[in-house]
């Protein structure tokens, strides 16, 4: 998550800015250290917009970008169908399992 960009939003910003993303970024890391976990964070960059079975990125080649309103979307080029939720999970699962290895 950038709470930079989320905080733009004025009507998440109070709620975000209280919570202190640092602070919550550190306290996950010390919890992983504590339980013999790994922690590590991945860039968040086209979570959303990749479709996670072939990797094609939404506003490219001639598409529009989804915006926040779009929860669900079909992709283009494979036409697997996506909840947008769950296509930024498998993806940031994805950026994980590679910065690992």
């Amino acid at each position: 998550l950038r709470s930079k960009n989320m905080l733009k939003n004025h009507a998440l910003a109070m709620s975000i800015a209280d919570v202190g993303w640092r602070t919550f970024l550190g306290m996950l890391a010390y919890k992983a250290e504590l339980y013999h976990r790994q922690f590590l964070t991945v860039d968040p960059k086209n979570t959303t917009q990749a479709c996670h079975e072939c990797g094609f990125v939404m506003g490219t080649a001639g598409t529009e970008k989804l915006t926040l309103a779009d929860r669900e979307w079909t992709c283009p080029k494979c036409h697997a169908h996506h909840d947008r939720d769950h296509n930024a999970a498998q993806n940031i699962l994805t950026k994980g399992i590679i910065k690992l290895a």
